[in-house]
C-alpha cells in the first residue's frame, strides 16, 4: 500500500507485514561477562555482561558501564561463550557433589580461573587458578582447592588466554579522581563561589 507521503515511497521493502524473516548471521552482537575487582587484594566479582562486536570493544564498555560510580583497581572480560558452567543447587547442598573427577591424559594443559557462588542471589567470586587439559578437567581440579566444608551453589571456569585483562599501563584509568568528587554538586562549592560573586558586586 502506498503513502501518501512521498519519502515513505522511496524507502526501501523491509519485507512482508506479519512474516518474519530470519536474522542476517552477526546481526546482533555478542555478550561479554565484565568482572570488576574493587581493590587490590581482592577477588575479581562479576558484575553483569555488555554487548559489544568484539573483545577489546566489550572491555571498553564494561569500563563505562561499570566502573565510573565506584571505586576499582581493575576488570576481566570474556566472551559468554568461553566460560564453562557447572550445575546449579539449591539448600546445602553443594555442587561439588556432582562434579566428577577427571584426568584428560594430554601432554598440553592451560591455566584456568575459577569462580565460585558461595550464596545463591549474590555474585559469583574469583575462588584461584587451575592447570587442566580442558574445563571439563578444570572443574575437577577446582574441587580440590575449594573448601569441602562449604557450601558452593555453582562454578564458572574460564580459559585465562580468553580473558581481556586490564594491563599494567590501564590501571591509570582509575588512579584519576578515585573519589570521583567531581560527581558531587558540593565539591563545586557554588555556594561559596555565588556569595564571593555578590559580595563583589556590592563592594
Amino acid at each position: 500500500m502506498n503513502s501518501l507521503d512521498p519519502r515513505v515511497n522511496r524507502l526501501p521493502a523491509v519485507g512482508v507485514p506479519g512474516q518474519a524473516e530470519p536474522k542476517a548471521p552477526m546481526d546482533q552482537f555478542g555478550t561479554f561477562e565484565v568482572f570488576v575487582q574493587p581493590r587490590d587484594g581482592k577477588p575479581f566479582q562479576h558484575e553483569g555482561v555488555v554487548h559489544a562486536p568484539n573483545l577489546e570493544l566489550a572491555f571498553v564498555l564494561a569500563k563505562e558501564a561499570f566502573t565510573r560510580r565506584f571505586l576499582c583497581v581493575s576488570i576481566f572480560v570474556a566472551d559468554t561463550r568461553h566460560v564453562h558452567v557447572s550445575p546449579m543447587t539449591e539448600g546445602n547442598d553443594s555442587v561439588l557433589n556432582y562434579i566428577r573427577d577427571v584426568s584428560l591424559q594430554r601432554s598440553t594443559k592451560e591455566t584456568y580461573e575459577i569462580f565460585q557462588l558461595p550464596k545463591r542471589g549474590k555474585q559469583h567470586l574469583q575462588a584461584g587458578q587451575v592447570e587442566a587439559a580442558g574445563p571439563e578437567e578444570a572443574m575437577a581440579e577446582a574441587k580440590k582447592i575449594l573448601p569441602a566444608d562449604k557450601v558452593i551453589y555453582n562454578l564458572w571456569v574460564i580459559r585465562t588466554n580468553d580473558i581481556r585483562y586490564t594491563r599494567p599501563e590501564e590501571k591509570e584509568l582509575w588512579l584519576t579522581l578515585p573519589e570521583k568528587k567531581f560527581r558531587d554538586a558540593s565539591d563545586y562549592k557554588g555556594g561559596d563561589k555565588l556569595k564571593e560573586f555578590l559580595e563583589r558586586a556590592h563592594s
